[in-house]
């Protein structure tokens, strides 16, 4: 539970709502669950008395949409109730493949740009009556198309700056592949969070038996760009890390990108240890794959795989594959965008649920108080890594 104390007294900027889009609507209900659980739990005599206070504690926030399409393929976005005076808070997963929709007689999935304009409509449709709006795009929408290389485009800056000229206020994601792509809108409010809590609470609850420290335990990224991510989480836990650098054939291009020759570890020995590798997202996955089979072969103890995103774009049995040679021991991955259903059969797979933390965000923010009583992420890691030494395991579940 956040410090809900912090913001008992302080006026919201204006009545909350949340609007999730179809791509995200199963997390919405459970952002929006939070919320009234958050609300309700409220203790102030003036919460529930000063009509100043009026709608904030509410037994739903979220707000009835639509996106219906025409034959053509064609789309627009329908608002079921008033949002005038609202502080909105819109949530889209741009990777949900899952959706489909009829074009001249075919069936079309949704493709990232499809979700995309699905939210410039609905922010279209509020029709500037909103007292604020607000963003929550976990996987950031063209996030790795953020530099130029040659006569390309660059995708996620101009996307950031058309949603800004749109009238938006604060822009949320998670893991964003460089957040450096917020200098293309250095005036509006840009925040990118990143998951290690979550990740090591939800390895924690499922592994009665790691022991934390650096004899035991190593954190790896698995290529030089996660690097970052790696230092943090290790040095929180008190932990080595570790790096595969990924050696690239530039003569050759497959499939719009250099393949990968060979992956050479830079760090530590790693024998008898288990291996956290950590990273912002499983695409096809092989390259993650590779890097567990090569720390097998290094006489790794057990291998850990966090993510935060799991695409899976090309599936689940080459995971499944690997999983059955030994390669590696669990995979952790966010809700934060679409899973596959399937996935959750699986007896590597573990959720680390952001559900509750992105209702915490949501509900700092709409009384415009400090996110730092949200992110003081290494706190809370010790805190839980505590808890497990001490094996009050039951409260790794709150």
């Amino acid at each position: 539970m956040p410090d809900l104390h912090k913001i008992e007294n302080k006026m919201p900027v204006a009545p909350l709502k949340i609007i999730a889009l179809p791509s995200a609507e199963r997390m919405g209900r459970r952002i929006n669950d939070y919320l009234v659980e958050f609300r309700r739990s409220i203790q102030n005599e003036k919460v529930k008395s000063d009509p100043a206070f009026h709608g904030y504690s509410e037994s739903d926030y979220m707000v009835r949409i639509s996106t219906p399409r025409f034959g053509t393929g064609e789309a627009k976005a329908v608002l079921e109730e008033s949002v005038r005076g609202k502080d909105l808070f819109i949530l889209v997963d741009v990777c949900n493949h899952s959706i489909t929709y009829n074009m001249n007689g075919y069936t079309n999935h949704m493709s990232p740009d499809d979700h995309y304009q699905d939210l410039k409509r609905v922010i279209a449709a509020c029709n500037g009556k909103a007292h604020r709006i607000n963003i929550i795009m976990p996987f950031l929408y063209e996030g790795r198309q953020h530099k130029r290389n040659g006569r390309e485009s660059l995708d996620c800056a101009y996307a950031l700056r058309e949603l800004r000229d749109m009238g938006i206020h604060n822009f949320i994601t998670f893991d964003a592949h460089d957040p450096r792509v917020a200098n293309s809108t250095p005036l509006s409010g840009f925040d990118n969070f990143t998951p290690p809590y979550q990740f090591i609470k939800a390895l924690l609850r499922v592994e009665k038996d790691l022991v934390v420290d650096k004899d035991h335990m190593i954190v790896i990224s698995p290529d030089e760009g996660a690097l970052d991510r790696a230092i943090y989480f290790a040095s929180v836990l008190g932990v080595d890390t570790g790096m595969f650098y990924k050696r690239r054939d530039y003569s050759t291009i497959v499939n719009g990108k250099n393949p990968i020759v060979a992956h050479e570890f830079l760090g530590d020995n790693i024998e008898g240890k288990d291996v956290i590798i950590i990273d912002d997202m499983i695409s096809s996955g092989g390259s993650m794959i590779d890097t567990a089979m090569q720390l097998k072969k290094m006489h790794a103890r057990r291998v850990y795989i966090c993510c935060t995103f799991g695409l899976f774009t090309e599936g689940l049995k080459g995971f499944d594959e690997a999983y059955e040679k030994g390669y590696f021991d669990k995979v952790v991955t966010t809700n934060l965008t679409y899973l596959p259903p399937e996935i959750y059969n699986r007896e590597y797979f573990v959720e680390a649920d952001m559900s509750k933390f992105i209702a915490s965000l949501i509900d700092f923010m709409n009384h415009d108080a400090s996110l730092s009583n949200v992110m003081a992420t290494t706190d809370k890691i010790h805190q839980v890594l505590d808890d497990y030494n001490h094996r009050r395991i039951s409260d790794l579940n709150e």
